[in-house]
């Protein structure tokens, strides 16, 4: 295996390992459901939902544009956005309890595969994508978990198993990225600019919504403290 595969096998294996512990998390709080306030609960969805913003305002869109035409990047975006709309109306349509999980699906494998690509190509924003995609997988696996969970008949450790195999997609998915989307720039472009307009619907859609309280300054100063951290790493990586 090349040192590049290697790499972006491990890096997007890391990166995935927090959905688990985010799951972990919300198990732990449907099995002792007082341990932990509702303000509290929130604010680990904002924060989630401030990951996001600085993956698309920091990584996805900047890197993106400059491997394409404008034209094209603007369109990748609003396609992006439209896409994700689509995925989360047929999911809602359903009546499933898989709006959240998916979500998280449809931005974490498009961003391993950048991650990938970007890890091939020496890109040094690498780094900071995996960062912030493990950030983020933190409080969305949380969310859908929870979200599960309450609307599922099953046990909680059965409701908990798929979160589990989820960061095994990772690795699959980055190396896909080093492989196929490396060699082809414009292509790996817009994949990154089509993720961002996605993450940004499912932002507002699945996370914003989910994250208001009446008289409490926790969800949003949640939400910039998750975009405080994209940041840091933005300016000192």
């Amino acid at each position: 295996m090349s040192e590049p595969l290697s790499q972006a096998v491990l890096f997007a294996l890391l990166a995935g390992s927090t959905i688990p512990l985010g799951a972990a998390l919300a198990l732990w709080d449907k099995v002792h459901p007082n341990w932990m306030s509702g303000e509290l609960r929130h604010g680990v969805i904002a924060f989630g939902g401030g990951v996001l913003i600085a993956a698309v305002a920091l990584v996805l869109v900047p890197e993106g544009v400059e491997l394409m035409p404008g034209w094209m990047a603007l369109a990748a975006f609003i396609a992006g956005g439209i896409c994700f709309f689509f995925i989360d109306r047929t999911l809602g349509r359903s009546g499933k309890s898989m709006g959240q999980l998916m979500a998280m699906l449809v931005d974490y494998l498009p961003e391993a595969i950048a991650l990938g690509a970007m890890l091939a190509t020496g890109a040094e924003a690498g780094l900071l994508l995996a960062l912030l995609i493990g950030l983020q997988n933190f409080p969305e696996a949380f969310n859908a978990f929870r979200e599960r969970a309450a609307s599922s008949e099953e046990s909680a450790m059965k409701t908990y198993f798929p979160f589990l195999l989820m960061p095994l997609l990772g690795p699959i998915a980055a190396a896909l990225g080093v492989m196929i989307f490396a060699p082809n720039q414009m292509v790996l472009g817009a994949l990154m600019v089509f993720a961002a307009g996605g993450v940004l619907f499912l932002t507002f859609q699945d996370v914003a919504p989910e994250v208001k309280l009446e008289k409490s300054w926790a969800p949003p100063l949640g939400a910039v403290l998750g975009f405080s951290l994209g940041l840091a790493g933005d300016l000192f990586l």
